[in-house]
């Protein structure tokens, strides 16, 4: 029953790493008459690969929107799950929450590019949001292509697309509290605010820093297709994010070597995240992602 899963994360995310290598190599795939040849024969340049991604400004731009983009995510968007778990765990009717929860649910599954014709329709230029504004004599505002507010529209589309999923596991976790809990507190004239506060948060931390954590360490991975399709409509300098610069600098322009450079600098930003995150969770008392031995 393990191997089909040890299989797939052998072929799919081990494997791969020893890829990293091209991060090395003036990297040519047209070497030899194999992959595995022009990984072999391409030659080794050193830190030539870093040296030209660091004195890139472009790269520096991706790096702040990518990072400029979690830390607005994770104040305003990591929380939204959290409290929609808590509103539908208070539902006492199961008819009402099992229909609330298949409505938030079903946005995860739409495609990026659904999504974004979605808010294109409803608050392009000629979506329908201008169109009634027009009608009523006023200007509307510039929403989709406005690169000083994209943080946000991106933002609301993460929002709208996964804050439902996003509240499977804490729904999840809010079962496993033990209901005399609450029954005793109310005996003893807790409210519901303070039932919330001291039962149901303190039930949910541990997951709250797991998925925490974890999202740290997705840190520079805001997402590809979401800023690869809006990128042309704000600029560059507003919509550039490490993944979409990896696509344009190395994979349309045939730089394999820069492009792997900027994956394993993502890969390793990454890991250094998480350690911190977890360190912090184990000085706050919470096991984190592993325990310490």
């Amino acid at each position: 029953m393990v191997a089909p899963g040890f299989l797939l994360l052998l072929v799919f995310h081990y494997l791969p790493v020893l890829g990293n290598v091209v991060a090395f190599q003036d990297y040519n795939p047209y070497y030899g008459d194999s992959a595995l040849s022009a990984l072999i024969g391409s030659p080794f340049i050193g830190l030539e690969n870093f040296r030209i991604l660091f004195a890139d400004p472009a790269f520096w731009d991706a790096v702040v929107n990518t990072l400029s983009i979690t830390a607005f995510q994770l104040v305003f968007f990591f929380p939204l799950p959290i409290a929609l778990a808590l509103l539908l765990h208070s539902v006492m009717s199961k008819r009402v929450k099992s229909f609330v929860q298949t409505v938030v649910y079903l946005p995860h599954f739409f495609s990026w590019v659904l999504v974004v014709t979605f808010f294109v329709q409803m608050l392009g230029g000629a979506g329908l949001l201008s169109q009634e504004l027009r009608d009523a004599g006023i200007t509307p505002p510039e929403i989709m292509s406005n690169p000083d507010t994209f943080i946000v529209l991106v933002t609301a589309e993460a929002v709208w697309k996964d804050v439902g999923w996003g509240t499977i596991v804490f729904l999840a976790a809010l079962s496993t509290i033990d209901t005399d809990l609450y029954e005793a507190s109310a005996v003893d004239g807790a409210g519901r605010w303070r039932r919330t506060w001291h039962i149901t948060l303190p039930g949910l931390r541990p997951v709250i820093v797991l998925l925490l954590i974890l999202r740290l360490g997705d840190a520079l991975t805001v997402g590809f297709e979401q800023f690869l399709l809006q990128r042309d409509a704000v600029g560059r300098q507003a919509a550039e994010v490490l993944d979409t610069y990896v696509y344009h600098q190395s994979i349309v322009t045939a730089d394999y070597g820069l492009g792997a450079a900027a994956g394993l600098f993502k890969a390793a930003v990454g890991l250094i995240l998480i350690l911190l995150a977890n360190r912090l969770a184990h000085a706050l008392g919470e096991s984190g992602v592993y325990r310490r031995s």
